[in-house]
C-alpha cells in the first residue's frame, strides 16, 4: 500500500522551500501543494513502499500500511527516528502494540570505506568477476565454467 499524508499532522516542514519527504524519495513522488502548504503523494501507484519519506517525516505525518508479509492484517507501523536508531511501533488491530528499536548504522557518518576495505579487486570489464572478487568472497580465485 502505497504512503499518505495525513493532513492534520502535515506542516508542510513549516514552509520551507522543499519538505523532507521531498528531499528523501527516491522516485521523486513526495510534492508539496503551495496552497496548502501540505505534502502529498502525487502518484501513489507508483510508490515502492520504501518508508524512507515515512522515517524523515518530523510531525509523523505519513503513514504506510504494511503488507501481511511485513506486518499482520490490520495493524499500523509508525517510525520514531532517534540520532542513533529507530524505534518501530506496531500497533496491532487487537489493541496489543510492540516496540523494536535498531541501529541507524553502525559506523561514523561519513567513515563508510566507499570500496568496503577491498581495494581496486582483480576484476575487468572483460570478465564475470565483480568489482571486489574474489577478495570479497574470501577465495584467492573463483571456479568458471
Amino acid at each position: 500500500m502505497p504512503s499518505f499524508v495525513i493532513n492534520e499532522k502535515c506542516d508542510g516542514c513549516k514552509g520551507g522551500d522543499k519538505t523532507a519527504c521531498e528531499y528523501i524519495c527516491p522516485n521523486d513522488l513526495m510534492k508539496l501543494d503551495e496552497n496548502l502548504m501540505k505534502a502529498y503523494n502525487s502518484e501513489p501507484d507508483m510508490c515502492w513502499e520504501c518508508y524512507n519519506c515515512v522515517k524523515i517525516c518530523p510531525t509523523q505525518a505519513i503513514e504506510v500500511r504494511g503488507y501481511a508479509d511485513f506486518t499482520p492484517l490490520g495493524a499500523n507501523v509508525v517510525p520514531l527516528r532517534g540520532s542513533d536508531d529507530i524505534m518501530w511501533t506496531v500497533s496491532f488491530r487487537g489493541g496489543t502494540i510492540k516496540r523494536f528499536k535498531f541501529p541507524i548504522r553502525t559506523v561514523a557518518e561519513g567513515e563508510v570505506a566507499p570500496d568496503g576495505g577491498f581495494g581496486e579487486g582483480t576484476g575487468t570489464l572483460d570478465d564475470q568477476l565483480l568489482f571486489t572478487e574474489p577478495d570479497s568472497l574470501k577465495a584467492d580465485e573463483l571456479w568458471t565454467l
